[in-house]
This record gives structure tokens, sequence and C-alpha cells, in this order.
């Protein structure tokens, strides 16, 4: 059975967090490139709290860089249409986070997949036939998802594997937005994590809010299903439901039952509402 760690924020990330990967058994194999996909879904956010905080991905480098000071680290993101990543990793302090990791000797740099080289991948899948993606997130890797608790009007949920959605390099992303769910499993088909981090400490209703709700918890696993069915019931809400985390299961992108290490789901929930809005869509038949 796969497991996911829970570990309560006490005001240290970097503690959090590597009580998490221990729980985990550690990182596991680690290779270069090291890829870490934030969420950074809009240039401009109400709450605050819509958008991976850069603290948690220097904690993440941090302890990563403990282990192998030589990997090659690479921040990615895509254009989008309520952003351009360079500005908004400009904006959320990427930028600054870049520079002063390259100050002190280390390989860490931004990389904007709205302008990355590209070519086809083999996939029959359910939205995707011979997709083209960027070079860099389809080769050889250790691949990072970071990101934030939040419900979503299109997928009922937005965790690990809706994040992977920000890898797609056209910026009209709302194309995509009529066969989501299945552009989803298909990209976490294609792209695997071997680490999945939700920074839950507070959560919103809705993609940018406006409600949020103070959860003071980090999930960490290594399957994406996993660790999205863990958020939704840490939020209250019924993974069984929710379309994208069912049919994903499907392929082995993880469990909707994964054992829990550390701290208890009762000791960690905090009732969210779904969205008013929410597309029928979002829900299994």
């Amino acid at each position: 059975m796969d497991s996911v760690a829970l570990v309560k924020y006490t005001g240290d990330v970097g503690k959090a967090l590597e009580e998490g990967i221990k729980l985990l058994g550690g990182f596991g194999v680690l290779k270069s490139p090291f890829i870490i996909k934030p969420n950074i879904c809009a240039h401009v956010v109400k709450t605050g709290f819509a958008v991976t905080d850069v603290k948690v991905v220097e904690a993440l480098i941090n302890l990563v860089l403990e282990e192998d000071r030589n990997l090659s680290i690479k921040i990615v993101e895509s254009d989008s249409e309520s952003k351009f990543a360079d500005e908004a990793f400009e904006k959320f302090g990427y930028k600054s986070l870049e520079e002063k990791m390259t100050k002190s000797g280390f390989d860490v740099s931004l990389v904007n997949l709205s302008h990355s080289p590209t070519a086809p991948v083999k996939l029959d899948g359910l939205y995707f036939k011979d997709p083209e993606l960027p070079n860099l997130i389809t080769g050889s890797k250790y691949f990072v998802s970071v990101a934030v608790a939040k419900t979503h009007y299109l997928t009922f949920i937005t965790g690990t594997l809706k994040n992977l959605f920000g890898l797609l390099p056209r910026k009209d992303q709302a194309f995509y937005h009529a066969n989501i769910n299945e552009v989803i499993v298909d990209l976490n088909r294609l792209v695997r994590p071997d680490l999945c981090i939700v920074d839950a400490r507070v959560g919103l209703e809705g993609w940018e809010g406006p409600k949020t709700r103070r959860l003071n918890t980090f999930i960490l696993g290594r399957k994406s299903v996993s660790v999205d069915a863990t958020m939704a019931r840490i939020m209250g809400l019924n993974p069984e439901k929710i379309r994208h985390l069912v049919d994903a299961e499907k392929y082995g992108l993880g469990s909707l039952n994964p054992k829990i290490l550390g701290k208890s789901l009762k000791s960690t929930t905090v009732k969210f509402n779904p969205s008013s809005h929410l597309s029928p869509t979002a829900l299994v038949n």
C-alpha cells in the first residue's frame, strides 16, 4: 500500500519538509535535472495563498542539496492566460531565489516551458495522442510537484495532479478546459512525480479564494493520487467522488486510500465547501 505523510507545521517549513521526507524513507534515487514544478497559477492573486510559497521551494532545495550539492535544479512553469511565467517568477520571489542560489555556487535555474524546445511523446491517452511537450520534462529526471490545497470549480480540487496542467506550453490553456479531467490524467501518466508535496498550511475555497482556511499541515508522498486523495479528506471531501482522482488511480498513479504516516487524518481535518459553480464533469457519474 502506498503511504502519505501528514506533518503539522509549527513555524519552520524546512523542519516540516524534512520530517515528511524522513517518514517516506528519504528522497530515493536523485537525478539531474531535479525538476520542481510549483503552482504559479496567476500573476495577480487576491489572498496571497494561491501560489506556491517560494520559501517552500527554497527549503526543498536546501534539503536536496544536503544530499547532493552537484544536482542541476530546474524550477519550471509555463505561460498561461492569467500570467506570463517570467513576470510571475519575478513577482513571487523565484527570480531572487535563483540569483541567491547561483551566487552560492549551485546550479539552480528558472525555466519558462513556453519558451523551451518540444518534441512529440508517445501516448495513446484519454485526450492526447502523441502530444508535443517540452523536452526537459519527458526525459530522465527527478520530478517534484509542489502544490497548494485548494478547491476548484472545474476539477473539484486542485492539488499535485492538477498542478501538472501548468506544464502545457501553450498560453491559451483554457483550450483544454472542456477535457480537463482527461488532460490531467494524461499529463500525470507521462510525467510521474517522484515526490509530491502539498502546502496545506492555508487552504483556499476556490483556486484563488476568497475564503481561506488554516490547516497548518504539509502533505507528502510519492504518488500523486494518494497525496491528493489525502488532501481531499483533510478538507472534509470525498476523493471517491472526484473524477480525475478516480480515473488517475486506474493508471497506477496512487491510491484513494493510502496508508497515513505521521499525524492522523482526524487531527488535521478542516471542513471545506465545494465551489458553488462546480462543473458536473468534475464528479464521478
